[in-house]
């Protein structure tokens, strides 16, 4: 500390350590950091501002493609990636990956039943009074007309052929009765491969061979079943069948089974059928159950009572969930659904082993979607009339991913891989690519 006097004044100078003073006076040294390496340095410190100051993640939706389209006008998605969508009397084709069109051709009526299989879209317009429709088969290449044929031509899942049948129209049946000759009909020519006739009205309906690869099963209404191989129409094995009523879900295939519920001497039965020899397997009381239902690698029967799993082998109860009133098989993921209040609710992914709920669904609606993936897309309304969110649910995540809010007005959506298609209430059906958020 130093002192100065002037006059009758004091001035104190303080130049100690408690104003920051240095304890030492020592040279300053010289940086130890060589010159070759400071432009490295500077250039790492541009790059990590470049990093932080980048562009912001893309959206969660993203359009790819905006059409006018009318509450009637029909559209598919084929297992190449294309959007085929009817408007107007033009059948266009865009390609799902960017949106862009590839192709467009005039088509002779709006289209009632619009499918894609074997190389070909096949179009049924709408049929008034009597007499049966005709289908169109469109190439999917480059949308030139192949053939138009009398019929409805069918696809059996897993199976290039095609099936040209004339249908039956009932009620109880939803248009699943046919009856007069099945023809196999050639993807490329419409030109008939084989014929096998049917005398009396019958269901038709594809089972699995031997090898995996579908065959054709007719259960006739004279109380017979019988199976065709589908290169050849040839008859590979019949059985005799008890009286029973063929709805759209009697017989149907599950646990690799043909499954069929009939009337007994006492009640109601189930019975089980193998699909390539048709012998029976086992037959038991159906109780509650009514509907056969497709659920991995068992046999799942469904009622007002509950969903039950049985042992393919034997027909023994594996599970049983008294909750549920129905399944549905997308692939390899199972979703169940319970009617609380006489509406179909989802319940969540299942595990069909077990029964055990994998992901919870409540409160969600799983979309349309082809068969097949790892993954379901769902939406949930937050703010009614207001607010909508679309997710992904997959086994092993026990709730669903968020994606996005949809916007206003969005709805009646399917989903294919990376891709969501949606009808809006201003007349637009709407291509985005989303991803997920986290």
């Amino acid at each position: 500390m130093a002192t100065e006097t002037l006059g009758d004044n004091t001035i104190v100078i303080d130049l100690g350590l408690d104003r920051g003073e240095p304890e030492t006076y020592a040279s300053p040294t010289r940086s130890t950091v060589p010159d070759w390496f400071r432009p490295l340095i500077v250039a790492a410190l541009a790059l990590i501002a470049l990093t932080a100051s980048g562009p912001p993640p893309a959206p969660a939706l993203s359009a790819l493609l905006s059409l006018r389209v009318g509450p009637a006008d029909s559209y598919t998605v084929t297992d190449a990636g294309q959007l085929l969508v009817q408007t107007d009397g033009t059948l266009t084709s865009y390609d799902l990956s960017d949106g862009s069109a590839q192709w467009q051709t005039g088509t002779p009526a709006p289209t009632y039943r619009f499918r894609a299989g074997s190389g070909v879209a096949l179009l049924r317009p709408w049929a008034i009074g009597p007499g049966q429709p005709r289908t169109t088969a469109v190439d999917l290449s480059t949308g030139a007309i192949r053939w138009s044929r009398t019929g409805t031509v069918m696809t059996i899942p897993g199976s290039p052929t095609l099936l040209a049948v004339s249908a039956v129209r009932t009620i109880s049946t939803a248009g699943r009765r046919i009856q007069g000759p099945v023809e196999a009909v050639d993807p490329a020519t419409g030109r008939r491969l084989w014929q096998v006739t049917v005398p009396v009205t019958a269901v038709l309906m594809g089972v699995p061979g031997p090898d995996r690869s579908p065959r054709m099963l007719l259960v006739h209404d004279n109380r017979t079943m019988a199976v065709h191989d589908l290169t050849t129409g040839r008859l590979l094995a019949s059985a005799p069948l008890p009286p029973a009523d063929y709805g759209p879900d009697n017989p149907a295939v599950s646990g690799g089974l043909i499954v069929l519920r009939h009337s007994a001497t006492w009640g109601t039965e189930i019975s089980a059928y193998d699909p390539v020899t048709l012998a029976l397997r086992w037959r038991r009381p159906a109780g509650g159950a009514y509907d056969p239902a497709a659920c991995g690698a068992l046999t799942c029967l469904a009622g007002p009572d509950g969903v039950q799993a049985v042992d393919p082998a034997n027909g023994a109860i594996r599970w049983f969930q008294p909750g549920w009133s129905g399944l549905e098989q997308r692939g390899d993921l199972l979703l169940a659904y319970a009617s609380p209040n006489g509406i179909s609710e989802p319940v969540g992914i299942v595990d069909p082993a077990t029964g055990r709920v994998l992901v919870d669904l409540h409160g969600w609606r799983p979309l349309g979607s082809p068969a097949g993936g790892d993954q379901v897309l769902v939406t949930r309304v937050v703010e009614p009339g207001a607010r909508s969110i679309v997710a992904v649910a997959r086994p092993g995540e026990p709730q669903p991913r968020l994606i996005a809010d949809l916007p206003a007005g969005t709805g009646d959506c399917q989903a294919v891989p990376n891709r969501l298609i949606c009808r809006s209430t201003s007349g637009e059906l709407i291509v985005w690519a989303y991803r997920e958020k986290g």
